[in-house]
Formats: structure tokens, sequence, C-alpha cells
């Protein structure tokens, strides 16, 4: 029987394969001494990591060393999180580094990490339990201490940006014995008094050390049970406390934290014109409009031919009397059967009422309008007197010698203005 032989590549691609897909290196967690130290010009960082009987080769790539707060070197104590794969061409495994911190602070990285599990498995974390921000503010709570750059920025920010917030200091220990029951303390007065809309809780940066307040748990459910929205505020571009995880709103430094907190007066500003603006033109439009509807209102047949008026009136009055009694149910009900009879009757009856009720008030309105047309006014021995074809109604509008047209209701005649006297009739 003939043997399949593999190919160095396909050994090496397959191994790799079996490290990239097996669970427990995808996350290691170890602690250990560094030695071989190397920096490539490119930023990556290669090393050994070994402890007393054993080591292995290491590389940090040039994002990754953008956390480290610490220079390493040979001899350094780490404790690093990473995975293991194979580097294909070489054959070679080893550990590629994503996160590296001296091993000073080893314990306190582990129970960082703990936490955080925990916290997140609990869904202290999710998006489902985070408040708004308030978008206008009355007031703004800063839980920090009452002398640090942190409260002079927050501070400096919202009076630049939005000064009707007001500003409440809620002093408290931010590092040290003492700092978390007193982040807790204000957290939670903030809460009772309820003189603020929103809460910026924080601190100006510094080491995992001086931060270590705020990956405390007590801290983390006071910012999760608070009623106010919190801004978390630690002071850190890349690195997460607990509370920044929890917090309704991350900012990387309180500058940024007041920026969230309130909006910004200019941009406000440019809205409100911006609407004026727009007001001022549909306002414009709408009595573009209104004008356009009076005057053609004032060409109307009831302006210009109030007979024709009363013509259409008229047809249209047919026309509606007509459709109702070619729509009559009285035609419907005489196919019905003999204990209907009574109901036709009835309905007949109701029904002429009905039209000539219609028709009483239609002449009455027809009436109406007749005692205001012009041409009844004539009848009764009024006149029309007008110059240039313009009607007059104050002998302000003649004067003497001016040619006047008088309309009766069967004729006109033509007069000259010899004298004019004012005064009442």
């Amino acid at each position: 029987m003939e043997r399949t032989y593999l190919t160095v590549t396909a050994l090496n691609r397959y191994l790799k394969f079996k490290f990239d897909n097996d669970s427990e290196l995808k996350n290691v967690l170890l602690k250990a001494e560094i030695s071989n130290f190397k920096r490539h010009s490119r930023g990556h960082l290669y090393f050994t990591l070994k402890d007393q009987s054993s080591q292995i080769s290491a590389v940090m790539f040039a994002r990754e060393t953008q956390s480290l707060k610490f220079n390493p070197t040979d001899g350094s104590k780490v404790i690093i999180e990473g995975y293991v794969s194979i580097y294909e061409p070489y054959g070679t495994y080893q550990v590629y580094v994503t996160r590296m911190v001296t091993d000073g602070v080893g314990d306190l990285y582990v129970a960082y990490e703990k936490l955080k599990s925990d916290l997140e498995q609990q869904g202290l974390f999710t998006d489902l339990h985070k408040k708004p921000i308030p978008l206008y503010p009355k007031a703004v709570g800063v839980i920090t201490s009452p002398t640090g750059a942190a409260v002079r920025d927050v501070i400096h920010v919202i009076g630049h940006r939005y000064p009707l917030t007001k500003i409440i200091v809620y002093p408290a220990l931010v590092q040290g014995t003492g700092a978390t029951s007193s982040i807790v303390k204000q957290i939670e007065k903030a809460n009772s008094d309820q003189l603020v809309d929103t809460l910026i809780v924080g601190r100006g940066g510094g080491s995992i050390e001086d931060l270590w307040s705020f990956n405390e748990e007590s801290v983390a459910r006071a910012v999760y049970n608070s009623k106010i929205p919190i801004i978390s505020a630690v002071g850190h571009e890349t690195d997460f406390t607990i509370a920044d995880f929890v917090a309704d709103k991350r900012a990387a430094t309180p500058s940024q934290a007041a920026e969230l907190a309130v909006p910004d007066k200019r941009a406000l500003l440019s809205t409100v014109v911006d609407l004026t603006h727009k007001s001022t033109i549909l306002f414009e439009q709408k009595i573009s409009s209104l004008k356009k509807r009076t005057e053609n209102s004032t060409k109307s047949i009831v302006f210009t031919d109030p007979s024709r008026m009363f013509q259409t009136k008229e047809l249209k009055t047919d026309h509606f009397i007509e459709r109702l009694i070619q729509q009559s149910p009285i035609q419907v009900l005489k196919k019905n059967d003999e204990h209907l009879v009574e109901f036709q009757r009835r309905m007949k009856y109701a029904f002429v009422n009905s039209i000539r009720a219609y028709e009483s008030q239609f002449f009455r309105q027809v009436d109406k309008l007749e005692l205001s047309n012009p041409l009844s006014m004539m009848k009764k021995g009024f006149s029309l007197i007008s110059k240039d074809d313009q009607i007059l109604t104050s002998v302000d509008q003649i004067k003497v010698g001016d040619l006047l047209t008088t309309k009766l209701k069967d004729g006109r005649f033509y007069s000259v203005v010899k004298d004019i006297e004012k005064g009442e009739i």
C-alpha cells in the first residue's frame, strides 16, 4: 500500500490550524521573566519569556505596545496576556502578546479581569441599563477631588459651552485609603439630594494604583444603581476602568465629560438663527398665498355678477332635488309586502316635508340675497352716481365742472357739477 507524504508547508499549516482553534491557547495569562529583549525599528518587540525550568519565544507588535505603561527590559518580571500560534515559515510556536504589565501590578490585573468578567456576566455593562444623558441639564454634579485639575477643567468647559447650567461639586477622595467609600457616599448623596440632572465621576488620570478605586465593585454597583445618569471621566485615553464599563457614558478626560454633559451654546445659537430664517420664509409664503386667495375671491361671481350666483344655486338645487326623487326609498318600498304600506306612507310624508322645508329655506336665502342686490335698491328709488366709471360715495371725490353719470332703474343721465355743499343730509 502506497503511503501519502505531506509537504513541510502542509504540516506547518496543519499545526497552525490546530493551535489557532484550541480554546486554551486563544487566551493565555502568563507570569514570567523577560530575556533576549530586542526592539525592532518598526516598533515590534521580540523577547523570551522564562521561568526556573522553561522558556518560550514571544512577540508584541507595535500596535499593541501603545498600551504599555513601562519600558520592558531584560530581567523585567511581567504578567502577559496573549495567544499561542505557529510561525508557519519556520515551524516554531510562540506567544503573541496583546497586553503586558509589570509583575508588581499583576495581582491587581488578575483581580480586575475577574471582577470585569463577573459583572459583565451579571449584565451591568449592557446598553439596556444605560440611561440617556439629558440634552439641556439645569445642573451638573461633579464627584472628584475639590482641589484637583479635573474639577477646574469641568467648570471651565461647562462655563464656556453652556453657562446656564449650574455646577455642584461633591468633594471626594479619588485615590488612596478611603477613596472607594468616599466616591460611593457622594454618588448616593447626589441621588438623595436630587439637585442635578447629570453626574460626572472621575479624576485626572494616573497609574493603575491611582485609579484602582474606580475598579472596586462597590463603586461599580453605586454607578449602576444611580438614578441620575453618570458620565465616567477617569482620565485615560486607552485604559478602561470597571466604572467606565458600568457608566451610562464614558469620557477619556474630565474636559471631554463636560463636553458630553452640556450642549454648545454656539451650535444652539446657529440652530435658532437657522430656524428663524426658515420660519420667516414660511411666513412670507403663507402671506403671499393668502393674498392670492383674496385677489381670486374678489374676481368671483359673488362680486362681479350676483345674478349668476342665483342661477348657479338654482341649478344645483334642481339637480339635488332630482337626485333625491330618483333615490327616494318609496320606489323600493313599493316592492315590499303589505305590512310595509303604513311605513311607505310615513316615509313619503316625511320626504315631501323635507323637500318643502329645503325649498322654503332656499327661497328665503334668495330673498336675502335679492335685498342686498344693488339693482333691487334702484327699484326703490336709489341711484348710483359715478365719475369716470368709479362709484362716488363722498363729495370729496368731485369738484365743480366734473361730468357725472347717474344710473336709475330704467336708464341713466349725465350732469355737470355747478356747486358743492358739504354737510350731512
